[in-house]
């Protein structure tokens, strides 16, 4: 009996959602320096059909000056990927890893663009490892108990 040969495939990568507060507007406009930047990333993976995975890369950003917001974006980007012939360990790992360098360039530029449209300067996220990410969730699991997962 032969092993088949791995698949791995990008169906289609897209603007899941897109959310942009500004509370404080007009009166955030006229502060001067720079605000506090607090950024929230999460990664989940779902089985849509067999070897057909969506994976949606979430981020929120929070700009605070003092104990006002200034904005708040939250961007889901997702994409669907074939994924087929591939031992569930190393799924894991595609789904956590691989796919989501995919789509962070596109979260990246849909966050940046967004802020400018919202009258800021621009805001750049800088680069992750996804592959120290994904390690570090692991470990988290590891030492809470739970099974392990790309989400």
């Amino acid at each position: 009996m032969s092993e088949q040969q791995p698949i791995f495939n990008v169906d289609r990568i897209y603007l899941k959602d897109l959310s942009l507060e500004i509370p404080n507007a007009p009166q955030v406009y006229a502060e001067r320096e720079s605000p506090k930047i607090d950024i929230n990333l999460h990664n989940e993976a779902r089985a849509l059909d067999a070897g057909v995975y969506e994976v949606v890369l979430t981020a929120t950003v929070t700009a605070k000056l003092k104990d006002k917001t200034a904005f708040l974006v939250e961007v889901a980007q997702a994409g669907i990927f074939q994924i087929r012939n591939v031992p569930q360990q190393e799924l894991d790992v595609v789904l956590g890893v691989t796919c989501g360098n995919i789509l962070f360039p596109y979260l990246r530029e849909s966050i940046s663009s967004v802020v400018v449209r919202g009258g800021f300067p621009p805001f750049f996220l800088n680069h992750l490892n996804f592959a120290e990410l994904y390690q570090q969730r692991q470990q988290q699991q590891q030492q809470a108990g739970a099974p392990t997962a790309a989400s």
